[in-house]
């Protein structure tokens, strides 16, 4: 499925003089309906691409099953100008499914899907016990070659990225989308999906760090986040009380190192 469209545009001249006429690739959108043993859950506004893996993902990060296994069916569905992805679980995994069910159109995927109070919102998360040993260099090298994984980004410079790294900064997968949280659940679907284990490396975002993403990176079970951009509050509070290890704000010259109780970083 196509992740971008061509649009014809004119460049106006501000600072620069010299107006053009020109095709302009933007990246693909559009709402995608999921379903849970065909009841509606929520509707998100994604890149409709990797969407098994994006199924997987946001499952495993809304807590709706604890392994990739859990999920016996993943069908996906064109319909008018989006998609249905229609998951199956078992009954056993429906209570939550059904406690939290209802339809709803949001701008991406915000790990807050139908909860309905500040309790269940601030719910303790589980502990991070593992660890990885990683150094400064290796987050260097992942940032360095993130730009080469990210064609629809190179192509439209509108959407974000995730990337899971090995402990030396090679990075070993990435998902784009036009949401941080979807690109997020995207890359832990494709490693559930391919058998591997997030507690063997980290993951890097090309995006603004808020507590959701930081959630999702703990119920994945990965010790470490590194982001592009700066960390809110409760991103800080929540990694610090989880045990993950967490760095923003980083760059080619620096990063912020907001959290990191096992010593993980050399």
């Amino acid at each position: 499925m196509s992740t971008s469209v061509a649009f014809a545009v004119h460049r106006l001249g501000l600072s620069e003089p010299g107006d053009l006429d020109s095709l302009r690739s933007v990246p693909v959108e559009a709402p995608v309906a999921i379903e849970y043993n065909g009841i509606g859950y929520a509707v998100m506004m994604a890149t409709p691409d990797d969407l098994e893996a994006y199924a997987v993902g946001l499952t495993l990060g809304e807590g709706l099953a604890d392994r990739a296994a859990d999920i016996e069916n993943v069908d996906i569905h064109q319909a008018g100008g989006g998609w249905i992805v229609r998951i199956t679980l078992s009954a056993a995994r429906m209570e939550p499914v059904l406690a939290r069910a209802r339809t709803r159109v949001s701008e991406s995927g915000c790990g807050l899907c139908g909860m309905d109070n500040i309790d269940e919102v601030l719910r303790p998360l589980p502990p991070v016990t593992v660890r990885i040993a990683t150094s400064r260099a290796a987050i260097a090298s992942a940032l360095a070659a993130l730009p080469d994984h990210q064609p629809l980004a190179r192509a439209t410079g509108a959407v974000h990225a995730a990337a899971f790294c090995a402990p030396d900064g090679a990075i070993l997968h990435a998902c784009e989308d036009v949401g941080r949280h979807n690109a997020l659940d995207k890359l832990v679907g494709t490693l559930a999906l391919a058998g591997i284990d997030p507690a063997s490396g980290f993951i890097l975002l090309s995006a603004r760090c808020s507590y959701e993403l930081v959630e999702k990176t703990v119920r994945a079970g990965c010790p470490m986040l590194v982001t592009i951009s700066a960390p809110t509050s409760l991103a800080v509070e929540r990694a610090t009380a989880a045990g993950l290890t967490l760095v923003a704000l980083a760059r080619a010259d620096s990063a912020l190192l907001l959290n990191d109780p096992h010593g993980s970083i050399a």
